[in-house]
């Protein structure tokens, strides 16, 4: 009898979760294993959804909303971990990244053909009186969360799809995935290399053209993520609005199309993405360049490229 050796593929898959389209890929000469294990990534990711959600009334999520300045609500600890890394992320972003911006009210910021004109400086101001982190009370002791304000409400639309990818890459390794990519609508890990044995080959988002690319990279044991108001936004008197609203101020940011970290954790790449295009170039960068083992790239509203000084980047 001869033996017949099976050449490696990717397998992929292509599904909406978490409100986003995901697809993850798996490198296997087994299809029936590779389909499975793309299976338990889904799995995983849909578990931290309605862990994550504010679409469900019992998520974790929402009994800490619903409790706000009332009191404490005991978590899991896995929730309650992330919540102390986003308020980690808070501090060394100066509170440009703030799992609390849930507080804002959103007929303020809708983002489409209705919105005719921004709101005053002060209305805006008002509205993100609430974004505070540092008034997210935890009791590691009882694994409880307390937003010490009625009103105040958290989300985690700025880390969530990141953190899911992260905990859906590293079941997969462990499940014995060898090389694949987990993809969250642009935001994606990948491990690994290609049947072929190259690198994978991603392409950063082009601003200007939305679904094409303006260069691209090789990367393995790496995530990559993308924020930017190409997708987002609203004109108001001929000028473009991105839909990231600057905590401190309520208002929209300006000045940057796009924003790319490049980072090994996914959650990390997702979180710094918009306390960059909130910070602005200059400060993001420094910052950033501050940070072992990670990097990033800016595209300004004038097309202009900038890097961290690690990355050479053309």
């Amino acid at each position: 009898m001869v033996s017949t050796i099976t050449a490696e593929k990717v397998y992929k898959q292509g599904m909406k979760l978490m409100g986003n389209h995901f697809e993850i890929s798996v490198v296997s000469a087994d299809e029936d294993w590779a389909h499975a294990m793309i299976g338990k990534a889904v799995a995983e990711i849909q578990r931290i959804e309605q862990l994550l959600t504010t679409y469900k009334d019992d998520s974790e999520t929402n009994r800490i909303n619903r409790m706000a300045g009332i009191g404490p609500v005991a978590v899991s600890e896995e929730t309650f971990r992330l919540i102390q890394r986003s308020i980690r992320i808070s501090e060394i972003t100066q509170g440009a990244f703030d799992i609390t911006y849930g507080s804002v009210d959103k007929s303020l910021w809708n983002f489409n053909a209705d919105m005719k004109s921004l709101p005053d400086t002060k209305t805006a101001k008002k509205m993100v009186r609430l974004i505070n982190y540092r008034n997210i009370i935890l009791d590691e002791t009882n694994m409880s969360v307390f937003l010490k304000h009625e009103g105040m409400r958290i989300g985690f639309g700025g880390i969530g799809k990141g953190y899911a990818a992260e905990m859906a890459k590293r079941l997969l390794k462990a499940s014995g995935v060898k090389s694949g990519i987990v993809n969250a609508s642009g935001d994606l890990t990948a491990w690994g290399y290609q049947p072929d044995g190259s690198p994978w080959t991603i392409g950063i988002v082009n601003p200007n053209f939305t679904g094409h690319a303006f260069s691209y990279m090789s990367i393995t044991d790496l995530a990559v993520a993308t924020s930017g108001n190409y997708e987002k936004f609203v004109v108001i008197d001929g000028i473009k609005y991105s839909h990231t609203i600057d905590p401190h101020t309520g208002l929209p940011v300006r000045g940057i199309k796009s924003v790319t970290i490049i980072s090994p954790n996914a959650e990390i790449a997702d979180a710094m993405a918009t306390p960059v295009t909130i910070m602005g170039i200059e400060a993001g960068l420094a910052m950033i360049n501050q940070i072992k083992d990670i990097e990033a790239i800016v595209i300004d509203d004038h097309d202009r490229i900038f890097t961290t000084k690690n990355l050479h980047f053309s």
